[in-house]
């Protein structure tokens, strides 16, 4: 089988795109679809008491920091306001 470099530089480069694409379809759920199941867990209530301490500080610390991005893209834009 003879590879010319086109074909060799064509199927590299469709490699490192889908390696760098990757990451971003295993992130998983997202935050809202998380909750969404914690809420569901808890009321069904079918669980420890250990998983539901560990599923409520998980949910904690997504809520911090939802808050911390919002909090961090308002400065950025008092910021951009202030300095046009």
């Amino acid at each position: 089988m003879l590879w010319t470099i086109a074909t060799i530089m064509k199927r590299f480069i469709l490699a490192l795109g889908i390696a760098l694409a990757a990451p971003g379809f295993a992130a998983g759920q997202s935050d809202m679809a998380k909750d969404a199941v914690d809420t569901t867990k808890d009321k069904l209530g079918t669980d420890s008491g250990t998983e539901k301490a560990g599923r409520h500080l998980d949910r904690a610390v997504r809520t911090v920091k939802h808050k911390a991005r919002h909090a961090k893209k308002a400065v950025k834009a008092e910021i951009h306001e202030a300095t046009k």
